[in-house]
């Protein structure tokens, strides 16, 4: 198994938080899982929001409530932002024919993760937004070696 690793940032306003989703941007080489985790309101969206920037992405970027997942074909790369907020039951993911996602030619961010638990592959990137002081606190940490490849570029980007 490789080796994790943890780090954190700090990011202060909206601005800032698109700004890190653009750098995981510029880290992806395709295929990456990446689970964002955080309350109600953290900022889960609006990171996605700064990924797909990075990809290019002109338009609006709202979450997936309703849908679950929302393509955005970018070139080479589709990035897909999944919502499982409202899922009822892993199972569910089957429907959606979820293992069509993963691809090496795709970046896949998945909000509410824990809800599609048992179904969904192991993510190469945790990420966990939290409050601290007015902004935001992101903690990462890779659970595979692509994802450690990802985290060490966040690093010193």
């Amino acid at each position: 198994m490789p080796h994790k690793s943890d780090c954190s940032v700090f990011v202060a306003d909206e601005a800032a938080m698109v700004k890190f989703g653009q750098q995981i941007a510029r880290a992806t080489s395709g295929g990456e899982v990446i689970f964002l985790n955080g309350d109600l309101g953290m900022g889960k969206t609006t990171l996605s929001r700064g990924v797909l920037q990075g990809f290019g992405h002109q338009g609006s970027v709202k979450s997936p409530t309703y849908t679950l997942v929302e393509p955005y074909e970018l070139g080479d790369m589709t990035v897909f932002h999944f919502d499982l907020y409202r899922l009822g039951d892993p199972e569910e993911l089957e429907y959606l024919g979820i293992r069509d996602y993963f691809t090496d030619q795709s970046i896949c961010l998945i909000e509410w993760p824990e809800r599609g638990e048992g179904v969904l592959p192991l993510a190469d990137l945790l990420l966990n937004i939290t409050v601290e002081q007015r902004g935001r606190r992101i903690n990462w940490q890779a659970q595979t070696e692509k994802g450690r490849q990802l985290a060490d570029k966040l690093k010193i980007s």
